[in-house]
Formats: C-alpha cells, structure tokens, sequence
C-alpha cells in the first residue's frame, strides 16, 4: 500500500512562492499541487512577518486561474465593437496584425499616435518597464504618466523625505500611539493588524482618521470621521497646536528642516474650531487627537492613500507626513510614519532599461476619456493595454467608455482575464499570472524583496509579458528583447545590474530582507534622501506646482442637486478590479440610516445614484457605520456588479489632484433616489447585501 505521506506517489506536491499583488505585504506562499494543477493557496512560513497566513483574495485566485473567464489563447475581435464575438487566432497571426497596425499608424501619424496604457500596481520589476518600456521608447510612442493612484502621497513623501524607509509592521508593537490615518488594513495589508493589536494590549493608544467605521475605528479609543477632503485642514490644526503651544522640537526642527515657519504659518488660520467645522468634526475630539499626539511617544503614524483620492489630495500627504516632524517622533524604535517603502530600495527601472525615454508628448492616464476622444496632434490610433483595466478604473468612466467605442481606434488588451476592457478590443492577447511566470517583487508595506517563481506552466497558450514583448519587438524590426525573450533570461538580465549585496542572497534563497534586517528606525538607520539630507517642510517646486499653493484647502464641490460625498474605498474581495469576475453578487450603496430615511430608501431598495456625469443603479444597504452625507460603493468594481453597467467611477469627474496629478475618486458629489422598493425575500436580500457589513434595519 502507497505511504500517504509520499507527495510523488499521490502526484501531489508542495510548491514555495511568492504574491506579487498590489498590496503592502508581499506573502510568501505554499501553493499545492495535484498532477500539475493548483488545488490550494495557503501562506508559507518564509516570510517572517507575513508568516504563514494570507487573505482570502489570494487563496481564491486559482479560480481565477481556471475560471471560465481565464483568457487561454489569441483573440480577433469579429462583429460591432462591444459584442463581444471574437474568433480564436494563432500568436503568429495576433502579433503579425499588431506589428502591422503600428508601423501602419507611425507611417501615417507618427509613432505618438499609438498609447502604451499599463499601471503596475500587481507587477514585480521583470512584469512591466523591461522589455515593454525599451521596445514603446525605441518606437517613439506617447508616454503614459501613472497617476491613477499614489502619485500624490507619492510625491508628496519624494518632497519631503526623498521617499526615507518608513517604520514596518513588527516596529508598530513599540509605539505607545497608533494612528491610522485613510488607511484600513483589514482590507489591504493585513499583517498589520496582528501589530496594531499587540501593542494595544501593551497599552497603546490608537487614532483612526476615517469617514466610515472600519473594523480598526471600531476599536480605537478616537475615531475622527472626517468629511472626505478635509485631512488637510485636520492636520494643519494639529500644527497650528504644536506650534502655538511651543511642542514643537524646535531643535530638530533647526537641525534637519527647512521650511518651518512657512508651514506655521499656513498653519495659523486652522484653529479646532474651524478645522472642525469644515471637517464635519466634534473640535474637543479632534483637540483630545492633538494633545495625544503631542505628548505620547513613540507614536506612530501610518499614511494611507485614502485621503489622497480628492482636490486637496497632495497638499494633505504634505500636511500629515510632515506631522513627526514638526512633534518631534523619530529616533525611537516605533515612532516615525509609516506610508510606501517601495524606494527603500533605491532601485530605478532606468538601472536595467538601457533605451532613454524619447521627448513625445506625456498623457496623463487619469484623462484617458479626454486623450480618446480630444487629442488630436496626433489624435490616438491605437491603444495597446497590459497590466491594467481602464473601464473599471479610470475616472470619468463613460467618456473612457465612448473613446473606446471608437470604429477607428485599433485596441490591443494583454490580460489574464476576459475585463470590461477586453471586450472592446480589437485584439485580445492571454497573459500568464504571478503562479506562471517569473517576476521580482518589491514590498512597499515591509522593506524586502523576493523571487516569485512560476509553480505551474502557463494555462494552454498564455504566455509572460517579456516574452510577447520581445516578440512583438522583433517583428517591429527592434532590439528591444535582444538579451530578454523569456521571463527566465530577465530574470538574469535583471540581476546582473543589481548591486551584489542584493543579488547574491535574491539569487541563492529567493529573499532580500531590506534595510537594518527590515526595521529601520527613520533618522537613526535611515534620513531623508533630499538632496541635502533635510526635512523640506515648504517645497517651492510643489508651491509652484499646486493650484492654490501648499498647505490650502480647495472648498467642498457639493451643491444643493448634488449634495452625498461617493466614496469607493478597496474591500476584502478585490486587488482594485482584479478577481472581479469572481464577484456573484451585485454590490449594494452602503448609505447611513439617517440619509437613507430622508430619502425613503430601505437596505433593498433598488436606487438611482446619480450626478451630471452618470448614474449607476444598485440596492441600498443602510449602514451606520458610515459618515452621514458619504456614500461607498467598493473600488475596482466590473460592470456586471451593477444593474445597469455603471460602476462609481461613471460619477467621478477627470478633474486633478493639486499636487501630483492624480485621481479626485472621492470628489464624486451625487444625489440618490428610488427606483423600486426591495420585495423583502430575504433570500433575495442576503444576494444583495453580502457586503460588506450587516444591513442595519
């Protein structure tokens, strides 16, 4: 009789690697096999921190592997554009028909009228800006400025600190304050969680900055549930405090900043009261949040990009990261901020890319809709899309919708999955996932770097990134894959310009653990990379750059017709939209009782959410532990999770952040009506109401 214990015997086995999905975290993973085929997803222990357990989105992700919407080989679009009727093709003809549309479309408009369209949130450093970035900057291509998300606390952190290590999960059980300010790691970033705790049952203090009551307000001892918008005028109260109250470390402040007095000054006018009232706030709550601040230490403060989503995105970022330095908070284990740690690094995919970029014209991706269907020196000819879903996450989703729905555009989607994007393509190619390829990925929430290794092979025809790029390249007559036509030979690549002390132990044991073992203590084992080593409190470039200047707040774009605040935060369902398809249920408007009943809206009820942009129509989930006057509607959402095919981003204008030129997702203002009540079958309700909290009634 077979020993159960011998894998080989039972064709199972145990394959170690690693998720490289657009999250702080970075797990390690143990994924099991059964004759080839993924049958469990479950954590490893080799990552310290994310030790052995992982979130529900990834253990599912082998449906996404195998599910019915999985791309497996070339598709050619036949039929009206939207249809959805595609013919399987080979990859020779696939590739043959784009290289021809693009030397097509440079001979006649010139190489800027083709829109390379990727954000590599889930990618590693092999997945995108290799082979891709040299093959679109030989061409001569319009570039695409990445904005859609953390572009502004992006570079509001660059401003500041130069993008210093930040403090990682295992530091927060030293602090003796927490606060969680437009993050929620419940959602995203998990590992964090078990930290936070630890220290709360040491006796720390937490403080959570959010309009809804996440699972973390719920057990803080101050939640400020704040009007979406608003952080920055919270934050410079807070300054307005430290600094009229002479705890500010002035000392510090003199030996590793400039631009104090400029922020006390913008500072001034933002007393509690003010702040308080322009935030929806009580004053003595948010004064009880400063004097807190102010006095405990260590205290940590975790950034999130929550209160970057809006007009006053950037000059927010500045306002709260700028807060442990004017109290005084680094140079203690636990104490500091946390927000990406993605530079921790200092890796630049210039280090491996060998082409410089060409001087074309830059497209904000944020005005996709725009460029589609207003750009016209030259107007866009062709948009090829990889690593990326634009219908489900792109601002102004209607008008990206109707520059697609151009008969003259020739669109090229890359992708795993057949997205709302997919459909409107001209030409759809199959991509292999994170479990079929190899890839690099960088944690932003932790300091390390590991080896993501292929654990299967590619479902049927899918083929990795590098590989179709250097194809593609070849057929354009380019030398983009020259050194790098597999995945396997970029890995290679990728590692011979790396520095040694990063090389040899990615190589030899598929993690590098990062800075001070992956603990930096910010000003002790790591300082600002500005270029004189200094805090800038008062960047002049940003001054310059931001509409109103730094440190302002831009008013409220609510009107009477349209007076609810929609926010689409991240839920424990999605990676933004990837694993959408998964999603069986239509999404319910989370709305407070009290909006609800001024509008004779019951959790059921179907709604009309709606502004001069778009409605969506959806059930209603009455919901108090949402801010009255914000509406949510979770990120990342397909079309099918609606009833009538719009998601929230078909009410969110293409306006841009100050700073940045990011997303204003939480600027969307609406107005919400009936349009038929729910039949109350409670096998009907629970279809509607799954998530993502208990209907309140």
């Amino acid at each position: 009789m077979a020993n159960p214990d011998d894998n080989l015997t039972w064709g199972r086995s145990t394959v170690e690697t690693v998720c490289s999905l657009d999250c702080p975290d970075t797990c390690s993973l143990e994924v099991t096999l059964e004759k080839g085929r993924i049958v469990a997803i479950d954590g490893s222990d080799k990552h310290a921190v994310t030790d052995g357990y992982i979130c529900g989105k990834v253990r599912r992700f082998g449906e996404r592997v195998y599910g019915d919407t999985r791309l497996r080989h070339p598709l050619v679009r036949e039929g009206t554009r939207g249809e959805g009727r595609f013919r399987r093709a080979s990859w020779d003809e696939a590739l043959g028909t784009i290289a021809t549309r693009m030397i097509e479309i440079r001979d006649r408009w010139g190489a800027e009228a083709i829109l390379p369209f990727s954000y590599g949130g889930s990618n590693g450093l092999l997945t995108q800006d290799t082979v891709d970035a040299r093959l679109f900057r030989q061409f001569g291509t319009s570039r695409l400025a990445r904005t859609v998300c953390a572009i502004p606390t992006s570079t509001a952190n660059q401003a500041l600190y130069g993008k210093m290590a930040g403090v990682t999960y295992p530091d927060y059980q030293h602090a003796r304050l927490i606060v969680i300010w437009g993050a929620n790691p419940s959602s995203s970033g998990i590992h964090l969680v078990p930290h936070i705790k630890a220290a709360q049952q040491a006796g720390a203090a937490l403080v959570v900055l959010d309009p809804r009551r996440t699972n973390l307000a719920r057990q803080a001892d101050i939640h400020l549930a704040l009007q979406p918008g608003t952080d920055v005028v919270v934050a410079l109260s807070i300054h307005r405090y430290l600094f009229e109250h002479d705890l500010a470390d002035q000392q510090f402040l003199a030996e590793h900043t400039h631009g104090a007095e400029q922020l006390r000054e913008r500072a001034a006018p933002w007393t509690f009261d003010r702040a308080a009232e322009v935030a929806g706030l009580d004053p003595e709550l948010l004064e009880n949040f400063a004097e807190m601040y102010a006095d405990i230490s260590p205290a940590v403060l975790r950034c999130g990009w929550g209160l970057e989503r809006n007009r006053n995105g950037g000059n927010a970022a500045l306002a709260v990261l700028a807060l442990p330095t004017v109290a005084g908070k680094f140079g203690v284990r636990g104490g500091g901020y946390s927000m990406s740690n993605s530079g921790a690094w200092n890796l630049s995919p210039d280090t491996w890319i060998d082409t410089p970029e060409p001087d074309t014209r830059i497209v904000n991706m944020n005005l996709l809709g725009k460029a589609l269907l207003e750009y016209h020196d030259p107007p866009i000819q062709m948009l090829f899309v990889y690593n990326c879903n634009p219908v489900a996450t792109m601002p102004n989703q209607n008008r990206v919708l109707k520059g697609l729905a151009r008969e003259d555009l020739f669109t090229v989607v890359f992708e795993q999955v057949m997205t709302d994007t997919a459909q409107l393509a001209d030409v759809v190619l199959p991509a292999t996932t994170f479990l079929e390829s190899y890839d690099v990925a960088k944690s932003y929430g932790l300091t390390n770097l590991q080896l993501v290794r292929p654990v299967i092979d590619a479902v049927e025809e899918a083929r990795p990134n590098v590989e179709v790029f250097a194809e593609l390249a070849t057929r354009l007559g380019l030398d983009a894959g020259r050194d790098q036509a597999t995945d396997a030979e970029a890995l290679l690549h990728l590692a011979s310009v790396l520095p040694d002390e990063i090389r040899q132990p990615l190589m030899d044991t598929g993690v590098v653990v990062g800075v001070a073992d992956g603990t930096p203590i910010q000003f002790v084992d790591v300082f600002p990379r500005t270029p004189d080593g200094k805090v800038q409190l008062f960047p002049e470039e940003l001054e310059r750059e931001s509409p109103a200047g730094l440190y302002r707040y831009r008013e409220d774009p609510a009107t009477s017709d349209y007076p609810l605040t929609l926010i689409s935060p991240a839920t424990e369902k999605t990676i933004c939209s990837t694993l959408g398809e998964l999603r069986t249920r239509v999404a319910s408007l989370q709305m407070h009782p009290d909006d609800a009943d001024a509008r004779e809206l019951s959790t059921g009820d179907t709604a009309r959410m709606f502004n001069a942009l778009g409605e969506v129509h959806c059930p209603v989930t009455r919901n108090a532990d949402m801010r009255r006057g914000t509406v949510g509607l979770p990120k990342g959402l397909w079309r099918m999770s609606t009833f009538n095919g719009s998601t929230a981003n078909a009410l969110v204008s293409d306006d841009l952040t100050d700073i940045g030129g990011g997303a204003v997702f939480n600027d969307a203002r609406v107005e919400v009506a009936r349009v038929m009540r729910a039949s109350f079958d409670k096998q009907n309700l629970a279809l509607w109401t799954a998530d993502p909290v208990k209907p309140v009634h």
